[in-house]
This record gives C-alpha cells, sequence and structure tokens, in this order.
C-alpha cells in the first residue's frame, strides 16, 4: 500500500492534481458544428492537465465539445499518471465507473487511456482493461483523429510512440474550466536525468525544448484575452534549452551560430518578462543541479516574476542523493538554497520528499530532517518510496527498509514541515501583500481567495473587488497554510 502525505500552501496543490484525488472534469465552450461529445478527466502532474488542454484543442477540430457529465459522452478520456501505484490503482477504479456507465446508460459510449500509464503498459492496457478502446502515449496525441476512426472501424487502437522533437508548439491549448486568471504555458517535453525511482524518462521521453517564438505568440494571447498569471510548465524547466530544434543532448552537435543564439532557461524568462511587464510569471519544476545564478539573477531583476520556486531535493543525506542518481550533493543543494536567499531573503521555497528509500538508514533520514531545518520550506510534497516497475531503483536495489519505519519517518518529515509552514505564515502577520484575487474562498462565499508572489494563500472579504484584480491586503492572522487579511486597496498592477 503505497502511501502519500502533503503539506501545502495555495493552490499550487489544486494545480498539481495529485493521484490520490479525483481526476478533474473539464469543460470547454461549446464550438458551432460539434456534434460529438468529449468527457476527459486528468491525474497527475501539472503537465498532464497542460496535455489534456492540447488534446481538447485537437478534438475540437475533429467535432468534438466537451461534456462534464459522464453519461453523455460519446469518448471518454482518462489522462494518467505513473508517478506512483496509487495513481494507477485511481485511473483502474475510474475505468470501473466507466465501464458501469457504459453497461447501464451509455453502450456506444468509447474509452481512452492517455499519458504516462498508457506510455508504461502500452497494448497491455487493451488486455488487462476489456473497456478500453484506444491507448495514447504523451507524444501521440495529434494522431488520436487518425485513431478514433480505427475504433469506429470496429479494431482497438494504440499508439505509443515517443518522439525526439514533438512539443505540440503549433497546437493552441483550450483552455479548460478556466478562471480566466492564470495558465499553463508548456516549454519542455521529457526527462533526460534518469532519477533512480522515477518513470518519467520512459513513460515520456528525452527532453526537447519549445521554439520559444511560440511560447512568446501564447504568453501574448493569453495577455490579450484577460490572463493574468502564467506558469512555464515542464519536467524540468531550468534545463530549457533552445538552439533551432533537437534534443538537449545533442547540442554539442550543433552550429556555432546555433550555440551563439540559443536561448536557455534565464533568456527564456527575460523575453517572456519583458513582453508581458504587467503579467505575474511562475514556473515548475525545477531541478537543482539545472539551477544556476544566472536564473537566480534574472528572477531578482524582473518584479514580475514570482519569488517562489519549487525545489524538490527528495533526500537530505548526500549518500541516498546519490542512489537516487540525483546529480548534487546536500552541500551543494544547501549552497543553491544560500544562494537564492542572498539575491531573493523572502522567496517561497517548496520540497519534494521521498522517506524510505531503499538503503536509507536512520543517519539518512536525519540527514533529511535536519536539511529541513537549515531551509524551513514553506511547504512540501512529502512522500513514502514506491517501487515502480522498470526503473533502476526496481532492477537494482531491494526494497528493504520495512513498511512500519516508512511511515514512521514519512510521518517525522511532515511534523517538520508542519512547523516550518506555521512558521513561514506567520512571518507575513502585519505586513500589506499584492494579492491575485483567482476564486472565491471554498470555506466562505463572502471572501475571495488568491495568491501571493510567493504561492501563499490569502482570503480576505470579498467587499467591491473582483477575480483578476491585483489588490493589496493587510494580514491580520494566519494558519499553517492560509493567510488571513483585509484588502486596503488595488495594486499599482491592477489595470
Amino acid at each position: 500500500m503505497y502511501l502519500c502525505t502533503f503539506v501545502a500552501i495555495g493552490q499550487f496543490m489544486e494545480k498539481i492534481i495529485e493521484e490520490n484525488k479525483q481526476g478533474t472534469q473539464l469543460d470547454l465552450e461549446k464550438i458551432v458544428g460539434n456534434t460529438k461529445k468529449l468527457f476527459i478527466e486528468s491525474y497527475g502532474c501539472q503537465m498532464n492537465f497542460s496535455d489534456s488542454e492540447i488534446v481538447a484543442s485537437i478534438l475540437s477540430e475533429n467535432g468534438y465539445n466537451t461534456t462534464n457529465l459522464l453519461e453523455e459522452a460519446d469518448l471518454v478520456l482518462v489522462n494518467t499518471c505513473s508517478i506512483r501505484d496509487k495513481a494507477e490503482q485511481t485511473v483502474r477504479k475510474r475505468l470501473e465507473k466507466y465501464n458501469a456507465v457504459k453497461k447501464t446508460t451509455n453502450p456506444g459510449m468509447k474509452v481512452g487511456v492517455l499519458g504516462c500509464m498508457a506510455e508504461r503498459l502500452k497494448s497491455k492496457f487493451l488486455e488487462e482493461e476489456k473497456i478500453v478502446d484506444l491507448v495514447v502515449g504523451p507524444d501521440a496525441y495529434k494522431d488520436l483523429p487518425n485513431l478514433l476512426s480505427e475504433v469506429e472501424e470496429g479494431r482497438n487502437a494504440v499508439n505509443v510512440i515517443l518522439s525526439k522533437d514533438e512539443t505540440y508548439g503549433d497546437i493552441s491549448p483550450v483552455r479548460l474550466q478556466s478562471n480566466g486568471v492564470t495558465a499553463f504555458v508548456s516549454i519542455t517535453r521529457g526527462c533526460d536525468n534518469m532519477c533512480t525511482f522515477c518513470v518519467v524518462p520512459f513513460t515520456r521521453g528525452r527532453e526537447r525544448s519549445r521554439d520559444p517564438q511560440s511560447i512568446l505568440e501564447e504568453v501574448n494571447d493569453l495577455a490579450e484575452k484577460g490572463f493574468k498569471e502564467i506558469t512555464l510548465l515542464g519536467q524540468n524547466v531550468d534545463s530549457y534549452l533552445w538552439y533551432g530544434g533537437g534534443l538537449k543532448k545533442d547540442f554539442d552537435k550543433a552550429s556555432e551560430m546555433q550555440k551563439a543564439t540559443a536561448t536557455n532557461f534565464a533568456g527564456l524568462l527575460s523575453l517572456v518578462a519583458e513582453a508581458q511587464p504587467k503579467m505575474r510569471i511562475r514556473f515548475s519544476t525545477s531541478n537543482p543541479q539545472d539551477f544556476t545564478m544566472d536564473v537566480i539573477e534574472t528572477m531578482a531583476k524582473y518584479q514580475n516574476i514570482c519569488n517562489y520556486i519549487h525545489l524538490p531535493v527528495q533526500s537530505g543525506s548526500t549518500r541516498i542523493l546519490k542512489e537516487m542518481n540525483r546529480q548534487h550533493t546536500r552541500e551543494e543543494y544547501m549552497q543553491l538554497i544560500d544562494n537564492i536567499k542572498s539575491r531573493m531573503p523572502d522567496c517561497g521555497i517548496s520540497q519534494d520528499m521521498i522517506s524510505g528509500f531503499p538503503t536509507e538508514t536512520e543517519e539518512d533520514h536525519q540527514d533529511t530532517l535536519s536539511l529541513m531545518e537549515y531551509v524551513k520550506y514553506d511547504f512540501g510534497f512529502m512522500f513514502m518510496y514506491s517501487e515502480r516497475p522498470g526503473t533502476m531503483a526496481a532492477r537494482k536495489l531491494e526494497d528493504d527498509v520495512p513498511e512500519a519505519t516508512k511511515k514512521r519517518r514519512l510521518q517525522e518529515i511532515v511534523e517538520v514541515q508542519q512547523k516550518h509552514s506555521a512558521y513561514r505564515t506567520q512571518q507575513f502577520v502585519g505586513k500589506t501583500l499584492e494579492v491575485l484575487i483567482e476564486k472565491t474562498s471554498k470555506r466562505n462565499e463572502n471572501q475571495w481567495s488568491g495568491r501571493i508572489p510567493q504561492n501563499t494563500v490569502v482570503v480576505f472579504p470579498k467587499e467591491n473587488y473582483n477575480i483578476g484584480d491585483f489588490v493589496m491586503v493587510k494580514i491580520t492572522d494566519c494558519t499553517s497554510a492560509t493567510l488571513i487579511g483585509e484588502a486596503v486597496g488595488y495594486s499599482e498592477n491592477n489595470s
């Protein structure tokens, strides 16, 4: 049994659709002339949510409008995650639900599986889940119309071929169930890091970057439509490198002209920040080995780049980091934290942490706790190690930490994070902060909910403000996860 626990501040957790949560039902404005209905759910990371917007766009050009009603759908797609076993089990339970609807209400409904789980299991999925009609990997979404034609002719359809150049940069994503304020903009696909616990390199392929011009066009289009904040998205955004196309690993073979005109992540951040100075810019996810000083300097230079970084570390032990094939040590990570804080003292930082990785000793665990004490993260995503088939850890390392020990260590990590989350929110009490209003508070319909640049959620009385407004809020109280305050006027960024 896999256990996932997290302590978090803000809607960042809502956007990272964790595997133990209900998939998001997506809605799309009806396109005149489309007669077929698509129901799509997403599980896992932000990238899956972004990919679902690409899928909806592709299918909107092929006769489909989305629906929130499963029972009326002609096509049901589930965008899956394979990062942990619990994520896959959640998907299988949803397939049982689809099957029940198909038997009782909608016998003509077709069912497809997208994403990382589709890539991992491939055609085996059709054997294991008889309800599934098509299986499509993350790089094959443009082939969906052809695959659906195969299904309509009574054949099962599979395309899980990974690409070396597909970035979907030529697809204009449909903003699904959007608040009209925040949006994802994908900038890279795949991962080359080969952490021993992770399936992503096998399910999403090699690392490739998207043309910066297409990124700017998407960001500018979002600004014209009134969006106020974007998140630049990728498995490892800091390794973004555009030199005219091709895999990052082949950059050494590029021409001198390509190298001279290449755009790295710091350069892309500058381009986006200058193109839309009134728009908030976030990014996720970062890898410590690729997080360079020029990125830190760029963040510090531009006021509209949010001073918040999700910086997974996974363990505080250098020995365990080596077993994980993480390309940094404990000391190098701490130096990176020091570099960030030296230029941005109020920068919010969050973590990913794994308890009970193979061979982890009590001393290794204590190293993790002491690293947390050093950083005092704003919030974190904490997991108990779950062996994933096909990874190097599964092939080479025995899962030798007892379940009870994993759970106990995880609980200790969670308790430390809860303490630090409370400490971080308390530091904001008494200050007046800029908040971007995103929605009505879930707990009180008379309050707005928004976030500060550090990604912490703030709630305050609605008064005469609206979703999408930048408002200055004086913080009067807090919990470990939320700031509570009163609006004192519009921010100078409000327009």
